[in-house]
């Protein structure tokens, strides 16, 4: 029958009926509007059929006026199903709270493992670790995902240079590289110390091998700065040359500033909102309706619930969105021009050695063209310019 759920959802029972005049008893239900189905004959005298438990109330009313007695065989539907559940609610309840806690306690940080750090550095990372709440009997869904963990200790930390951050599990895998590790001592080959670039020399210190430039010289780009042949022809020694030769050297910068700029900001206010994800249905549990606020940005943590060591098809979704807002920021001609010279230097610095100085700077070209500051700037640099320059010895013939 089409709407044999419907059936099971309000109860179904099936009914033996034994005696004589069974087809006039079937009629007199049929009659009086009750719904029968799946009528099978055993026999002469006993069939067996189904019908709805609310109609089974009445059968016997009319089983009384026929030769007929009524055996009732089974009961299925909800409600039967319903009265067996709470018969046995105490047993559901225990399944229900075990399976529960065993969820919760997949998804709690049961461990945290540093390696690749010293005992000093490692102490660090766990109080900081402590800051962040990462701490064992912590649950997951309440500390910052992998990706914030490993950024708040990078910047928190002076003594990282990288730290890799992964969850197996219960578990926090913590993978360190430390700054200022002992460096080995480099074993160098015989070498000359040569120009890197162009350049006029104004300091020298020389270490090992034989200066061949004076301050004041002017050099080009593979020059010998300082040998690493000791000694006159026939009778020479080899050395591996070492030191820093500072030279004048020149650079050009091209810079390009908008006079005006439209920034996005933040100004701190948020709303949280939590749900749980299931396939692709989303189920609010936290944090009900819009923002007050139009214009924001949202920013969304998916995080996978855990049963054991699978993972379910459901995650926990916590998204914050903060409130953003725009403003313009205008420059007249010379304050764009003097924020532009000091995005060249923040440039120029950038592509040098920490030791090296800007020693003066010139403004050669300045335009202003498509609402842009544009300026060509010529930078004197002083830096190291020596660089190693292998000696390979001559075999003789």
């Amino acid at each position: 029958m089409k709407n044999q759920w419907i059936e099971f959802l309000y109860g179904r029972v099936t009914v033996k009926v034994s005696g004589k005049g069974i087809e006039r008893f079937l009629n007199v239900l049929i009659r009086n509007g009750i719904h029968i189905w799946n009528v099978k004959r055993h026999g002469t005298e006993t069939i067996t059929f189904r019908m709805r438990l609310r109609d089974a109330m009445n059968i016997r009313h009319y089983a009384r006026k026929s030769e007929c007695s009524i055996t009732f065989l089974r009961r299925s539907g909800i409600p039967f199903l319903a009265k067996r559940l709470l018969k046995n609610s105490g047993f559901l309840l225990g399944a229900g709270v075990f399976l529960f806690i065993i969820l919760f306690l997949s998804n709690v940080i049961w461990g945290i493992e540093i390696k690749g750090a010293k005992p000093a550095t490692e102490y660090k990372i766990r109080k900081e670790l402590d800051k962040m709440g990462v701490k064992i009997g912590k649950v997951q869904f309440f500390v910052k995902n992998v990706e914030g963990i490993q950024r708040q200790l990078t910047n928190n930390i002076g003594d990282l240079t990288w730290v890799g951050v992964e969850l197996n599990g219960t578990t926090y895998h913590l993978q360190v590289v430390e700054k200022n590790e002992p460096k080995k001592p480099e074993q160098l080959s015989p070498q000359n110390l040569v120009a890197k670039k162009k350049a006029t020399i104004v300091n020298m210190f020389v270490e090992t091998g034989q200066p061949v430039v004076e301050r004041n010289d002017h050099v080009e780009k593979g020059q010998i700065l300082v040998s690493g042949v000791y000694g006159q022809e026939g009778n020479t020694e080899l050395v591996a040359a070492t030191g820093k030769v500072w030279g004048e050297t020149w650079y050009k910068s091209n810079v390009k500033l908008p006079l005006i700029t439209n920034f996005k900001v933040y100004n701190g206010k948020e709303k949280q909102k939590q749900s749980l994800l299931v396939g692709s249905w989303e189920i609010p549990i936290w944090g009900f309706g819009k923002p007050e606020f139009e214009k924001y940005e949202t920013e969304k943590d998916v995080r996978k619930i855990h049963f054991l060591k699978w993972d379910l098809p459901i995650s926990y979704v916590h998204r914050t969105m903060r409130e953003r807002e725009e403003f313009t920021r205008e420059y007249t001609n010379e304050e764009a021009e003097k924020e532009a010279l000091n995005m060249a230097k923040k440039q120029i610095k950038s592509e040098l050695d920490e030791d090296a100085i800007i020693k003066d700077e010139k403004i050669l070209h300045k335009s202003t063209k498509n609402g842009k500051v544009i300026l060509d700037i010529h930078f004197k640099i002083i830096e190291n310019i020596a660089v190693g320059q292998p000696i390979f010895k001559e075999t003789p013939e």
